[in-house]
């Protein structure tokens, strides 16, 4: 599969719909941050940078402060495919994040979600 095309993506371009995917089905836009912040250890700041200077996904986990490293947690189908059997690096990290903005759309708790 290659995937150069969706690693070239501007993240700033994507985020709006993470957001109202979550928003749609009642959840909240801090919720969404909170689950990036968890998974790629941005915080406000940086993550506010991220979206200014519209990086694409691949600097967008290429430059994560740390993964956190309860990813392995994360488990199921996203897109058709098991997030926990896809070999690339980096779209395994793109579809981390489609699952945990999926489980919030579906309605699991943050507890749940954050694999605590």
């Amino acid at each position: 599969m290659i995937n150069t095309r969706v690693y070239k993506m501007s993240f700033a371009g994507v985020y709006p719909l993470y957001v109202a995917k979550a928003e749609k089905k009642g959840r909240t836009k801090e919720e969404v941050d909170e689950i990036i912040f968890w998974l790629t250890g941005y915080n406000q700041q940086t993550f506010q940078e991220i979206l200014e200077n519209k990086t694409n996904f691949e600097d967008f986990f290429g430059q994560a402060p740390q993964l956190n490293p309860n990813v392995s947690k994360i488990t199921g189908v996203i897109c058709g495919y098991r997030v926990e059997d896809i070999e690339d690096p980096l779209m395994q990290k793109i579809r981390y994040l489609d699952k945990l903005v999926d489980e919030l759309a579906k309605g699991k708790v943050m507890e749940k979600i954050l694999r605590k």
